[in-house]
């Protein structure tokens, strides 16, 4: 055998080798490497696009509790503000009822001032009889007298 013949032989395997692999096995190889760049790409992609929602998301989130708490906030000084204004409307209640018991204390107070005179203006009356009985050592008659007792009276 020769060496170079051998040499020369190799290099035309080698050659077909090449061939029938770039013609039958490269383009499926290159088709799957190709389609898995593309996968990771588009899986890149939905990640970027997953990490700016998200963000969005969190802006939202955020904006949200915001406006929940200053509405919270609202809602706590008007709850306020009407416990103060109920505080107050009761305060004004228990005022007006409080001056309508001192005057129906009042009121009560006169009549009963008003029924001590009269009480007074009768036994005054009925003392003035038993003293002017006295005095004229005769018996007065009340009936026949009322007027004259009841200008005594009123004169007291």
């Amino acid at each position: 055998m020769n060496l170079n013949a051998t040499l020369f032989v190799q290099f035309v395997v080698f050659f077909i080798f090449v061939g029938v692999t770039m013609k039958f096995v490269w383009p499926p190889v290159m088709k799957a490497l190709d389609e898995r760049a593309q996968r990771i790409a588009n899986g890149l992609a939905a990640a970027d696009r997953g990490k700016a929602e998200m963000a969005a998301a969190e802006k939202r989130i955020a904006a949200e509790l915001a406006s929940t708490r200053e509405e919270s906030a609202k809602r706590i000084a008007d709850a306020e503000k009407r416990a103060a204004a109920i505080i107050e409307e009761a305060k004004q209640n228990a005022a007006v009822e409080a001056a309508r018991i001192v005057e129906a204390a009042k009121a009560e107070a006169e009549q009963q001032v008003t029924r001590a005179r009269e009480e007074l203006r009768g036994q005054v009356a009925a003392l003035a009889v038993a003293g002017a009985e006295q005095i004229l050592k005769r018996e007065v008659n009340a009936a026949a007298h009322a007027d004259l007792l009841n200008r005594l009276s009123t004169e007291l």
